[in-house]
């Protein structure tokens, strides 16, 4: 076939004729000068001709190849792609599956749970480990109780709580999370958390703020803690109205219905009154007190009772001259803030425990007093070594993005768990390292 269409090319060859292009005049012109005078030449022209036809023929079959190979690829590509599509469903069934389950677990647990437990293996591999066992702190520790001056765990033995406090939560609600607290204890290493109530400022609970809304973020708050195996503290938050009388039947009614729904919670702890200030005595408060502990004491017989004391909980000193009587498992509030309170508080706090007081430190930054300002790390960590010599427990104020040096999360960051450390405070960064050490 090829000598064929070489002869017929050659027959063109000779009897045709040729164009060219006259480059001078620009104008296109036939030329018939063109001769063909031996028959070498037009052999050499038919091998020309037959190599030409040869390489055209080459690369037909190349392309030929080429297409089958694009098309056995996409035929790969299309079996991939279907691979990756069963797989895709068939994870997306097994991640659905196990929400749905999850799920179903958090409601069985907020309704059912009489003590915070581990459901499932899966879930206690995930959990912050305490121990070689990998349990979590309620697991590890259980329920709790104060011999003497120190908070012990149910083996007897000394135990410290190293948490974080929410800020008030009606402002950062959005914290008050399984997934905050969940990066708390997994980031942190933190085994409780404290729940701030305002009872006053800025529609706090018993200034116009929502009353059951604010009772429901607190159970929110409570669940999320005890599915996480972590301690947890319901903190009914006075400040502005410095004398805990002021909301006392408030208290009694939230307290009441707080004790008889936890009742069976051993990892929830009652601060019944975060900074008494003012004009309030340790005797206003020791009234109140004993007022509000036995309508705790009616439903829970044993929980741990955090009692606030004079010039916002600092003044535990003279609390200690004349303790709280009749009662098991009372504590005494101990706040700080580094850049302002140093070693005279110290000094009151060692009176205290020589007095018999259990102290517990449920509120601390490293800033001033007032939240903010400059950190203090120097004596913040002289009152770490006093605290941890002491086993004194201590929770770091507080979880939010609140533009201020005590809070723990950048005023820019919106996220509310699986923090960065570009959008965790200088603060934060220091506390975690305290408390991992």
């Amino acid at each position: 076939m090829k000598k064929i269409i070489a002869l017929c090319m050659s027959v063109v060859l000779l009897c045709g004729c040729a164009c060219s292009k006259d480059t001078d005049s620009g104008t296109g012109v036939e030329d018939s000068s063109i001769e063909i005078t031996s028959s070498d030449e037009i052999t050499t022209i038919d091998n020309v001709v037959e190599t030409e036809i040869e390489e055209v023929t080459t690369r037909e079959t190349t392309t030929q190849e080429i297409v089958t190979k694009e098309s056995t690829t996409e035929n790969t590509t299309t079996e991939n792609t279907t691979t990756e599509n069963t797989t895709e469903e068939s994870t997306s069934k097994v991640v659905e599956t196990t929400t749905q389950q999850k799920t179903t677990e958090k409601k069985t647990t907020a309704k059912t749970t009489k003590k915070p437990e581990v459901t499932t293996e899966q879930e206690t591999t995930t959990y912050y480990k305490v121990d070689e066992t990998g349990k979590t702190p309620y697991e590890a520790h259980g329920k709790l109780q104060v011999k003497g001056t120190k908070l012990v765990d149910q083996f007897g033995t000394p135990y410290q709580l190293k948490g974080t406090s929410t800020h008030g939560m009606a402002w950062f609600p959005q914290y008050v999370s399984y997934d905050t607290f969940k990066y708390m204890r997994d980031s942190f290493g933190v085994n409780v958390v404290r729940l701030a109530m305002y009872t006053a400022e800025y529609n706090g609970y018993c200034e116009g703020g929502d009353k059951n809304y604010l009772k429901n973020l607190v159970k929110q708050g409570v669940q999320a803690a005890t599915d996480l195996g972590l301690y947890v503290i319901i903190d009914w938050h006075i400040l502005a109205d410095q004398t805990p009388h002021k909301y006392k039947g408030d208290a009694i009614d939230f307290f009441r219905e707080m004790s008889s729904t936890y009742k069976n919670y051993d990892n929830v702890i009652y601060e019944i009154c975060n900074e008494p200030n003012g004009n309030t005595s340790w005797a206003d408060i020791k009234a109140y007190a004993n007022e509000v502990i036995p309508v705790i004491r009616a439903n829970d017989k044993d929980a741990i009772i955090i009692v606030g004391t004079p010039t916002w909980s600092q003044d535990v000193d003279l609390a200690s001259k004349d303790k709280i009587t009749g009662y098991d498992n009372i504590m005494y509030a101990l706040h700080f803030y580094a850049a302002t309170h140093k070693d005279w508080l110290r000094d009151k706090a060692q009176k205290a425990m020589k007095n018999g007081c259990a102290l517990f430190v449920s509120e601390f930054s490293i800033c001033d007093a007032s939240g903010n300002g400059g950190l203090d790390k120097t004596e913040a960590n002289k009152w770490m070594e006093f605290l941890n010599k002491n086993k004194i427990s201590y929770v770091g104020w507080n979880i939010s993005n609140k533009a201020e040096s005590s809070a723990l999360i950048q005023s820019w960051c919106g996220k509310t768990s699986g923090f960065d450390d570009s959008e965790l405070t200088e603060w934060a960064k220091w506390f975690r390292s305290i408390i991992k050490k």
